[in-house]
């Protein structure tokens, strides 16, 4: 099984519709003890200047340039999660939370 945490990035099979991509872990490890899943916003190449995607440095990694959608949000069951890549900005990883929060209509205040 793939180790991960919160803000990694990891490569999801999100099924034949959304295919395999990577995404952003936006949950706690294990939110649900009766449940192996996780909550993850996908990476795309098809960028709109949208108000839910949030931009972020293109790493070495990715071919071309991406954003996080962040109406993506899914939750996936964590065998889905292929492998581990990278940790997130975590500057970045912020801003998906605060984009996360204001579609749910929550409330959000960072840490530290």
């Amino acid at each position: 099984m793939t180790s991960f945490k919160r803000g990694d990035v990891v490569i999801v099979d999100l099924g034949m519709a959304q295919k395999v991509r990577p995404c952003v872990v936006v949950s706690i490890s294990r939110p649900d003890q009766q449940r192996n899943m996780s909550v993850v916003v996908p990476m795309t190449t098809e960028i709109r200047g949208g108000e839910c995607e949030v931009s972020f440095p293109k790493p070495a990694w990715l071919q071309s340039e991406s954003v996080v959608n962040v109406l993506g949000v899914a939750g996936v069951d964590n065998a889905k999660m292929v492998r581990r890549i990278a940790p997130f900005p975590e500057a970045n990883l912020h801003e998906i939370i605060r984009k996360l929060a204001r579609i749910l209509g929550l409330e959000f205040t960072p840490r530290g």
